[in-house]
C-alpha cells in the first residue's frame, strides 16, 4: 500500500513540471525507490481514469519522452483548443509548422534539403524551432557539409509522444531524398550559397523574409 503522502507528492511535481519526469528522477528527489514511484504513478493513474464509482477526471498521466507527465485528457480536446485560441494567436507560424514537419520525418536533414522540399528558404524558421527547443543541430552531412537537424526530447514532450516512431505514418506523401537528389548537385550548391549570403544578414531580416516568402507561396497554392 502506498502512503498517501507519497501519492500526493509525486502529483505535486508532476503538476508543475513543464516536462516529462522520469522514474528515477522522482525517486531521487522523492528519496524514494524507482519500483515504489512506479507503483504510485499506476495507482493515480487509475484514479485520474476513474471507475463506476468514481469521476473521471479532466486530467491524465501519460509516459512520453521517457518519463512522466500530466496533460489535459484527450477527450476534452476542442473544450482546451477553444480556450486557448479565443482570441490569441497560434504559437508557432504556418511555416514554421511545415518545416517542423518535414525535420521529424527526414531527420536528420540539413537546410539545404528542407529549403528544397518546401520551396522556400527556411533560415528564419530554423532559427525559430532552435529557439524554441524543438529541434537541434544533429551533425554535418557528408558531401556538403552542411548542418543537419532533429528533433529533441522537448519535441516529443510537446507533441505527447514517446518515441519519434509515434509520428503518424504521412512519410510516404514527402519527397524520397533521391527526388531531392534529383534536383541537381548545381541546385544544392546554389541553396547553400544563398544559404551563406542569408547568414550574413541580421535575423530580424531573415525571420521577414522567410515568413513573406512563405506568405507568397501560401497564395501562390
Amino acid at each position: 500500500m502506498i502512503d498517501d503522502e507519497i501519492l500526493a507528492g509525486i502529483e505535486a511535481v508532476l503538476m508543475i513540471t513543464d516536462s516529462a519526469v522520469t522514474a528515477e528522477d522522482l525517486a531521487g528527489s522523492l528519496g524514494l525507490n524507482e519500483d515504489t514511484v512506479l507503483e504510485a504513478i499506476r495507482i493515480l493513474k487509475a484514479d485520474y481514469d476513474g471507475d463506476e464509482d468514481h469521476r473521471q477526471r479532466g486530467f491524465e498521466i501519460r509516459h512520453v519522452a521517457g518519463g512522466f507527465r500530466i496533460f489535459s485528457r484527450g477527450d476534452y480536446h476542442e473544450v482546451v483548443k477553444d480556450f486557448l485560441t479565443a482570441g490569441q494567436s497560434a504559437k508557432l507560424s504556418q511555416a514554421a509548422l511545415e518545416t517542423l514537419a518535414v525535420i521529424a520525418y527526414r531527420q536528420p536533414i540539413s537546410r539545404p534539403r528542407i529549403a528544397a522540399i518546401r520551396g522556400v528558404s527556411v533560415d528564419g524558421v530554423i532559427r525559430t524551432l532552435l529557439l524554441r527547443g524543438l529541434i537541434v543541430e544533429a551533425g554535418k552531412e557528408a558531401t556538403t557539409s552542411a548542418l543537419l537537424y532533429a528533433t529533441t526530447r522537448t519535441f516529443l514532450d510537446t507533441m505527447g509522444m514517446n518515441a519519434i516512431d509515434d509520428l503518424p505514418d504521412i512519410a510516404p506523401y514527402l519527397p524520397e531524398d533521391a527526388d531531392v537528389a534529383e534536383l541537381g548537385a548545381q541546385d544544392t550548391e546554389v541553396l547553400a550559397e544563398i544559404d551563406g549570403a542569408l547568414d550574413d544578414d541580421s535575423d530580424d531580416d531573415l525571420d521577414a523574409d522567410s515568413d513573406s516568402t512563405a506568405e507568397m507561396s501560401r497564395v501562390a497554392d
